[in-house]
């Protein structure tokens, strides 16, 4: 049964900055994903002369993590409209790979003029679509009217290592989900903030955080369940939440990251959780051009699918060679397309099992 929740409470995003090696700006990230221009180029900000792999999504001019996320987090704060005296009632999430003591969220957080940091994620892939997800639920249970939700990676030598040495990065220097003869994933740089807020207290919208779903498979500490299990039953209480049905899905932002066996998973789960509507919803992967983000990835994902439906355009799949009979989808190749629907997914999954949905409805 769905979740009946006042319009009046409903999760906004009145604010959002991002940034990657796309590009700086919102702007930089859709017309890359619409045009499938993957920004994968050769490492160069440390030594990957040993590494099986050579390439990432890496931005050329990016500062220190820090100073990238504390301008993330203003410059969102500041496209919501929120003066100072909003911003001293509004508290911060923070996802981000570790944060020893919460030292870098509360310093953040003091830097923008917020009441301070209200929880760090690093629950791994899933943590800035978790702290989405929470930040909805407080909203909608009336325990706040806003909260900023940032969330920050960029490609450095230690997860690059355990990546390359896992075998997990594509050989061939691209990222191609779903896609028949992917090699595997790439990492990309991702900085990004949205600032969530209440309908009724809001000067406007980007887009609503209609529903959201949040799992567990328990099935292996590495791989998915083979069926989606775990994604799909994501997937279905996001839908449950939002009140809609499979059918009204216009878009899936997939998690896929390029690798065998999760992109398949994947495409059970979607099967599994939207029946016969999963042959027809247009899906894509934007990790086809921006890289994973680990930690990062669900708010950048996020932000592209709400700019996406906004401008009534479909990111592209890049890299597609053709299609693989475990991933029987209706996969975005050639050019962008309309979007036909104002409801969109952002998929993600995480190591462990864990599994996010977020269900997106365009204002």
């Amino acid at each position: 049964m769905a979740e009946q929740v006042s319009a009046e409470r409903a999760a906004v995003v009145t604010g959002l900055a991002v940034t990657s090696a796309l590009g700086r700006g919102p702007e930089a990230q859709l017309a890359a994903a619409l045009a499938g221009t993957a920004a994968f180029a050769p490492v160069h900000r440390f030594d990957v002369a040993g590494r099986r792999v050579r390439d990432a999504a890496t931005l050329p001019d990016a500062g220190p993590l820090a100073a990238e996320l504390a301008d993330a987090v203003d410059a969102a704060c500041a496209d919501a409209g929120l003066d100072a005296a909003a911003r001293a009632d509004t508290t911060l999430m923070l996802a981000v790979h570790s944060d020893p003591g919460a030292r870098l969220a509360a310093a953040l957080a003091t830097g923008a003029g917020l009441a301070g940091a209200r929880r760090v994620y690093t629950t791994a892939c899933v943590s800035a679509s978790t702290a989405v997800a929470d930040a909805a639920t407080l909203i909608r249970l009336g325990r706040a009217d806003r909260v900023v939700v940032a969330a920050g990676y960029l490609v450095e030598p230690d997860q690059y290592a355990l990546f390359d040495s896992g075998k997990a990065l594509a050989t061939d220097g691209a990222v191609r989900p779903f896609s028949h003869g992917r090699t595997g994933l790439l990492l990309g740089d991702a900085v990004a903030a949205v600032v969530v807020e209440a309908k009724q207290v809001a000067q406007g919208n980007h887009a609503e955080i209609a529903g959201w779903g949040r799992t567990g498979d328990a099935y292996h500490p590495v791989q998915p369940h083979p069926e989606g299990r775990g994604l799909a039953a994501a997937i279905a209480a996001a839908l449950r939440r939002g009140g809609i049905g499979p059918d009204e899905i216009g878009y899936v932002n997939a998690n896929a990251t390029g690798t065998d066996y999760s992109d398949g998973s994947e495409a059970a789960a979607l099967r599994a959780a939207l029946g016969t509507a999963a042959a027809t919803v247009p899906v894509s992967s934007t990790k086809s051009v921006h890289g994973h983000a680990l930690e990062a990835s669900g708010l950048l994902e996020l932000v592209v699918t709400v700019l996406a439906l906004r401008h009534g355009k479909l990111p592209v799949n890049a890299g597609f060679t053709g299609p693989d009979e475990h991933c029987p989808l209706d996969v975005i190749t050639a050019a962008p397309r309309p979007a036909g629907s104002s409801y969109a997914l952002s998929l993600n999954a995480a190591f462990g099992g864990a599994c996010t949905a977020l269900l997106v409805r365009a204002s």
